[in-house]
């Protein structure tokens, strides 16, 4: 059975840079061996992710790239901005405010403190639920 957890941020460090709980959990995916896909929600983001992951650990090297390039099947963490294909992974972490097309073993749903982010999840959750995934919340 497929699993939704989803991480509803609420912790300060995380709450002016939401962006690093994304850091810290695709650091765990790697450090279990887990290829991932980071789906984010525009270009800029993406961009954004790309940097914060050289940077924010520097005790952490997670190979990572944004997709599209030729060796994107080699790269433990992918980063996909809209508009470009990627194959499927166990292992998707959503930044989108649809739930993400294709087959996973687990989608993490990284939900900030706004309101309106809270409304967006509660649809996603309540689409995961009908499509038979185990759900899950964590309070971070």
């Amino acid at each position: 059975m497929p699993r939704a957890d989803f991480y509803l941020i609420d912790k300060p460090r995380f709450r002016e840079q939401p962006l690093l709980l994304v850091c810290e959990l695709a650091k765990k995916a790697f450090a279990t061996q887990q290829p991932t896909l980071i789906l984010t929600r525009d270009y800029a983001q993406a961009e954004a992710l790309d940097e914060l992951l050289w940077a924010f650990d520097d005790d952490a090297m997670i190979p990572h790239q944004l997709a599209g390039d030729d060796d994107d099947a080699q790269t433990a963490v992918l980063i996909v901005p809209p508009g470009i294909d990627s194959e499927d992974r166990p292992l998707v972490i959503n930044l989108r405010e649809a739930c993400p097309a294709g087959r996973y073993q687990r989608v993490l749903e990284v939900v900030a403190a706004d309101p309106a982010e809270r409304d967006g999840s509660r649809t996603r959750w309540r689409e995961y639920q009908q499509r038979g995934f185990e759900l899950h919340k964590n309070d971070m």
